[in-house]
């Protein structure tokens, strides 16, 4: 308990806690436009609380994934097989780069069966979806897109929430001490108080996880109260549903590029480069005022077109008068 509120209310703890706050909320802001989409397909009734259930067994398992990652972050870095053909494709994949890629591409199909499906509906007031889910189909499908968005959120969490240490080893390289502090003062530390088969001290860093567990915590808490907001704001405006279904195309670039990215994968011996941050949200924010701008001008256009109808002397004007009338006087068209 008392490391726990040494690391956590610390004038530092506080400080990283704040940047994790501030990070999760940019990189939460895919992740929760993918739950209210996916979430449609059970059906208005059901889909809060798929949403409530998704992420709240998604935040479970992100810290669960935080532990794991933390422990055994190196191993994930390792390769687990290369390909060669060298002039056509080339790489060396870990473990991070394969999920990384698959969670892309699967975003990216899912992206464009769902704008296929608006082109192709009759009646797109209507839709939910282009299939139905079951509501265990739907929890399945955001829990598992959670946690591949997870890795580069936890990444980016690892890098901003840790101390340097210097690990002291043996012979063999093997850790069998942890000293707070620089390697220079690890050094000097055990000339004046021998470790018994220690040799040396090498650099190394020590994650904060209470203070990343309580941001992922937060984050989780925040995106259960905006879930329903963000669904029922796509759902009340559907001509902002196929931007959201465009930003969830770039979603999916963004993830293969940066898992092709962490493979090292060259086409054609030209090497992918991951898709940074910052062109993300420029490309984001390009589409939402495009979007914004063309939706209004287009609502101008309805309306002069609606008032050249009804101007005097048009004929049209006087066929809407008459079924007007009609209506109001019978009740009916017909």
């Amino acid at each position: 308990m008392g490391e726990f509120v040494a690391e956590v209310f610390s004038v530092s703890g506080l400080f990283t806690l704040l940047m994790l706050l501030l990070l999760q909320a940019v990189l939460g802001f895919d992740n929760l436009l993918y739950i209210s989409i996916e979430s449609q397909r059970v059906g208005p009734e059901k889909a809060p609380m798929v949403r409530r259930w998704g992420i709240g067994l998604a935040v479970v398992l992100r810290i669960v994934l935080l532990i794991i990652i933390v422990n055994v972050f190196a191993l994930l870095a390792e390769p687990l097989f290369e390909i060669g053909a060298k002039g056509f494709i080339e790489g060396e994949f870990t473990m991070q780069a394969l999920v990384t890629l698959a969670g892309g591409g699967f975003i990216i199909y899912t992206a464009i069966k769902e704008i296929h499906h608006l082109l192709a509906v009759d009646h797109i007031e209507h839709t939910e979806g282009s299939k139905s889910k079951s509501v265990m189909q739907a929890i399945v499908m955001i829990v598992a897109m959670n946690l591949v968005f997870s890795f580069d959120s936890i990444l980016s969490a690892m890098a901003i929430a840790n101390v340097e240490v210097a690990n002291v080893v043996n012979a063999s390289g093997d850790v069998i001490n942890t000293f707070t502090g620089s390697v220079v003062q690890c050094k000097a530390d055990l000339i004046a108080n021998p470790v018994t088969g220690a040799v040396g001290c090498e650099p190394g860093k020590d994650y904060q996880v209470w203070i990343m567990a309580i941001a992922i915590l937060s984050s989780g808490i925040v995106m259960i109260l905006l879930a329903d907001y963000v669904a029922d704001f796509l759902k009340r405006n559907r001509m902002y549903e196929v931007l959201g279904l465009f930003i969830l195309f770039l979603v999916g670039v963004l993830l293969v590029t940066e898992g092709a990215h962490l493979a090292h994968l060259k086409l054609f011996s030209f090497p992918i480069d991951a898709m940074s941050k910052s062109s993300f949200y420029l490309v984001v924010g390009v589409l939402v005022v495009t979007d914004i701008i063309s939706t209004n001008y287009q609502k101008r256009l309805w309306a002069q077109r609606e008032a050249e109808l009804r101007s005097p002397g048009n004929k049209a004007d006087d066929a809407i008068k008459a079924v007007d009338e009609h209506i109001a006087k019978h009740g009916n068209i017909g």
